[in-house]
């Protein structure tokens, strides 16, 4: 299942999350950022449980914002998860 997040606060535009039926993270794309930091996120979050990464990103920000762009993954993930059910 993929679900599609746009993004606030952040660089990045918007993010798209796909899940397993058993809510394990098949893939990560995000639109606009930081390419390289997003790419190697993406490539971390593979195979991971959604609710793991959530725990492990959500409450990060970047700077002075308010938020970010792994917390905004978070979001998308916690989207999905809800989203799913």
């Amino acid at each position: 299942m993929s679900y599609l997040h746009k993004n606030v606060g952040t660089c990045s535009r918007s993010t798209e999350v796909t899940l397993t039926q058993d809510g394990t993270i098949e893939d990560v794309v995000i639109e606009g950022g930081c390419d390289g930091n997003l790419k190697g996120i993406r490539n971390l979050l593979k195979g991971m449980k959604a609710e793991e990464a959530i725990a492990r990103m959500k409450g990060v920000k970047c700077g002075s914002k308010g938020t970010s762009c792994p917390e905004q993954i978070a979001f998308a993930l916690e989207e999905a998860l809800a989203a799913q059910k």
